[in-house]
């Protein structure tokens, strides 16, 4: 990773595809939606409402972010594939860039960029051939159009790491990219770390500085399983229940008990008891805020959630770019 490139971490979620780096992070919700170029004219006494962002590229029209699912059809592929280069998964990298720009200004020189995957994509007799996909896709020259405006990325370095050690790593260094000492200790003895996303929910263990096999596993009991529970007739897109689960207008008292128990069995299973003997429990992802309180009453002083678990991911693989910058240097 060349020093003069900016570096980014970027989790794209199921959920949301959050990008971090030196300036902060944003997410975009991961709502894509197919542009048929209908548009509706206004009637009188309609309220009038701005259309999420439009993004034009070689795969096409398409609408990003919040709403997208209200604009045009909605495109929900929530398979591993689509981290191999999807185009709804181009349109989001090239809207979430869009509105990262606009927040904190146009890039004036290449990214490096580390990028967090589920650990099925990595644990799979496939992970090289997957790594290089996602490699192949993001890394070069990309241009698109947001909302009429044109815009020019280039990307010139391309790491990946699972997303359950981007939190990892949110937890070890600092904004520096340099070990917090008080917190190194969790290299060397036990680290739990609970993922809990929008289609997954993973763990993963290290033990000195090595990844345990038999203690980390991924299991489709994300955020999603619980919208599908309070889904039952398929009323609703999955982005439109998201929506209304961030604006705390879906009624969880059922589902959210079932969902709760699902994630603990998860846990349960592959853990057992023995988190005891870890020296911390991570917990990241946007289903912590959800599970909050329920993590807390399970592994009690152990637990660490993050100030903002929903952007750990994403700013823990900023900070190993930023780390693997200074290595680089020295």
């Amino acid at each position: 990773m060349e020093t003069n490139t900016i570096p980014l971490g970027i989790d794209a979620g199921n959920g949301a595809f959050k990008i971090f780096g030196q300036p902060g992070g944003l997410q975009v919700l991961s709502q894509v939606a197919t542009d048929n170029g209908q548009r509706m004219v206004n009637t009188l006494g309609l309220h009038k409402q701005k259309p999420p962002l439009q993004v034009v590229n070689g795969h096409g029209a398409f609408y990003v972010g919040a709403e997208a699912h209200d604009y045009g059809r909605p495109v929900e592929n929530l398979d591993v594939d689509r981290f191999n280069g999807t185009p709804e998964m181009a349109a989001l990298l090239h809207g979430s860039l869009t509105r990262y720009q606009e927040k904190y200004g146009l890039f004036d020189a290449p990214l490096a960029v580390v990028t967090g995957l589920p650990n099925e994509l990595l644990a799979s007799e496939e992970a090289p051939k997957n790594i290089e996909n996602v490699k192949r896709w993001i890394k070069g020259s990309h241009t698109w159009q947001a909302d009429g405006q044109e815009y020019s990325v280039q990307i010139g370095d391309v790491k990946v790491a699972s997303q359950a050690t981007g939190g990892l790593f949110d937890y070890l260094l600092n904004e520096q990219g340099r070990y917090i000492p008080e917190r190194k200790k969790a290299l060397t003895g036990e680290a739990g770390i609970i993922s809990v996303g929008f289609g997954t929910v993973e763990l993963m263990v290290v033990r000195d500085r090595t990844q345990v096999q038999r203690f980390t596993t991924g299991a489709a009991s994300g955020v999603r399983r619980l919208l599908e529970l309070v889904n039952g007739q398929r009323l609703y897109s999955l982005g439109e229940l998201d929506l209304l689960l961030r604006s705390n207008e879906l009624d969880l008292s059922t589902a959210m008990p079932v969902w709760e128990r699902e994630v603990g069995r998860v846990i349960g299973d592959q853990w057992g008891n023995q988190w005891k003997r870890f020296s911390v429990v991570l917990a990241v992802g946007g289903g912590t805020l959800l599970l909050r309180n329920s993590l807390i009453y399970r592994f009690g002083a152990k637990i660490h959630i993050p100030e903002d678990p929903v952007q750990s991911i994403a700013h823990g693989l900023y900070k190993m770019a930023l780390f693997q910058q200074a290595r680089r240097e020295h």
